[in-house]
């Protein structure tokens, strides 16, 4: 008795040096505010709690599968001292569900009746082969003494026959169809007791507070299965001889989440940071330089020319819409659309959108206004005639905020009409973007081939040559002077045996190596109405007679 009552002593001495196992609070989070990037989001969500004193594990199993947990931050405020320990995330535990003994129950009469219906089926079977048997057995067309049978028993043993093996059939056939139907309530029953995998995350928070309060907590974590992309409508008045030219640059943000969860009511900003192309530049590895045997092309490819075609307008109101707006007495005012907030900082611009917003998981894009400017653009006509002899009206600007613009697609629209779409590239402050307005009609761009020879040179004919020459024409048909931009070029050679030469013949260029392309060659003027001007160039290519050469991109 003694030994056991030291026993208990001991054991609860032991119990009393343990440290005590932190209590488990079960709460849930509301997403607070999302800033989206151009290749994924940061989450920031709220927890309201109220924390008992010493040490507590909160859990939170409303989080999404897709959040990086590595990236799991955690803030805290509250009004006694709160300290934060460790900051996990878990897949938790599948749990079966409450009315298990249930269908337990059901499942094993269904499974009792279809072993009764194994049962049935064997029995029929059985029965059958009993009548095959004997009809393989009686005797052929012989009577008791020898004598044929009548054909009225033939008849009758036939019948029977007959009517036994379809009662067999019948039974098993009725039975197999009760199989099939318990078969398919099992199948339903055994994945209803199936726990059904989480789909969700359990974060884990280690607290530890000195006495009982309230706490609010932010948690904030990112994701990848987010994204937005800049949209743009660029807008050009084009002006009179009274009115300079306008153009509106309005920006949009389109994005779209499949992150797994809804984002419901929440502050939402954009960003143009790049999370996912990590935080340092890639390493160079040497570069080596060796033979090898070339591999012949089976065919060389063939450049094709097309002339880029407009869009057609867009649709504007019905009739019946027009006659109401013009019949209304109250004056019609133009419907305003938020705008984003412009947060610019040193490495990065944030556009916040006012108000609250929801952006509903994998349910398409959505849109938000985020900035507009007003530009006094530089207008041009530009045309490359070798490509197409069209001339296309175009607004440039030096780009002059803070926020970059990011490449993407531009909604073109002259004097109020839709005349297509255009790339973006991407600029940063105080670099100039040029921007296409469509075919301008009124100016009218033609190319002659002038010249072209080709054959040898040299006393003894050791090389050979190619000479062209070619005439481009510009007429300015409005009643206002324009200013023209034309792009040629001549070919680069990369190989010292091949020579190439521009020819006298040719207009001087304003500008050569246009932006850094070898052989692009700008001719800017301006031209008065109904004016032309004349533009030549000619060049000639010379290299060994033993090789053939291909002017190719």
């Amino acid at each position: 008795m003694r030994r056991h009552f030291f026993a208990f002593v001991a054991a609860c001495t032991i119990a009393a040096s343990l440290p005590a196992a932190a209590a488990e609070l079960e709460t849930k989070s509301q997403i607070d505010a999302v800033t989206v990037y151009p290749d994924g989001a940061t989450v920031t969500r709220i927890v309201r709690v109220n924390i008992p004193a010493g040490d507590t594990t909160l859990l939170m199993p409303d989080f999404p599968q897709t959040l990086d947990p590595s990236s799991l931050r955690v803030q805290g405020e509250s009004g006694v001292r709160l300290v934060i320990g460790a900051v996990d995330s878990r897949t938790p535990r599948p749990v079966p569900p409450a009315n298990l003994p249930d269908i337990d129950k059901r499942i094993q009469a269904l499974r009792d009746q279809r072993a009764e219906l194994d049962g049935a089926i064997a029995a029929a079977t059985a029965r059958r082969k009993f009548v095959e048997r004997f009809a393989n057995s009686a005797p052929a067309g012989i009577g008791d003494k020898g004598e044929a049978r009548p054909l009225a028993e033939w008849r009758a043993a036939f019948a029977a026959i007959a009517e036994e093996t379809a009662m067999a059939d019948a039974a098993i056939r009725d039975a197999q169809i009760k199989q099939r139907d318990i078969d398919r309530d099992l199948s339903r029953l055994q994945a209803e007791r199936n726990a059904t995998p989480p789909r969700k995350l359990e974060v884990r928070i280690d607290l530890n507070a000195s006495a009982p309060g309230a706490a609010l907590l932010r948690v904030t974590y990112a994701v990848r299965g987010a994204r937005w992309t800049p949209v743009y409508d660029a807008r050009l008045d084009t002006g009179t001889r009274d009115r300079k030219p306008s153009l509106e640059l309005l920006r949009r943000a389109e994005i779209a989440q499949t992150t797994g969860e809804d984002w419901t009511d929440i502050e939402l900003a954009v960003s143009t940071v790049r999370t996912a192309r990590g935080g340092a530049a890639p390493e160079l590895q040497p570069l080596i330089v060796r033979y090898y045997a070339p591999v012949p092309r089976a065919a060389a490819r063939s450049d094709r020319l097309a002339a880029p075609t407009a869009a057609p307008p867009p649709l504007g109101y019905a009739n019946q819409d027009q006659a109401l707006l013009r019949g209304s007495e109250v004056a019609q005012k133009p419907a305003e659309e938020q705008q984003a907030a412009v947060d610019a900082g040193g490495f990065q611009v944030v556009f916040r959108i006012p108000g609250r917003i929801s952006v509903p998981a994998g349910q398409g894009n959505k849109s938000f206004r985020i900035a507009t400017a007003t530009i006094a653009p530089e207008l041009m006509v530009h045309t490359v005639p070798s490509f197409a002899e069209t001339a296309f009206l175009q607004a440039s600007f030096k780009h002059a905020e803070d926020a970059p613009l990011l490449a993407g697609r531009v909604a073109i629209y002259r004097d109020g009409i839709f005349v297509g779409h255009s790339p973006m590239a991407q600029a940063a402050k105080d670099e100039t973007v040029r921007l296409g307005f469509g075919a301008d009609e009124k100016v009218k761009v033609t190319r002659a081939v002038v010249r072209q020879v080709e054959g040898t040179a040299g006393i003894i004919s050791s090389s050979k040559t190619d000479e062209r020459e070619y005439k481009t024409i510009v007429r300015n048909g409005h009643d206002f002077p324009i200013r023209v931009t034309i792009e040629d070029q001549v070919p680069v050679s990369e190989t010292a045996d091949i020579q190439v030469e521009v020819l006298p013949v040719t207009t001087q260029p304003t500008e050569r190596d246009v932006r850094d392309r070898r052989g692009v060659m700008e001719w800017s003027f301006e031209l008065k109405p109904g004016e032309s001007r004349e533009i030549k160039l000619g060049w000639r290519a010379r290299w060994p007679k033993d090789r053939v050469v291909q002017f190719g991109p």
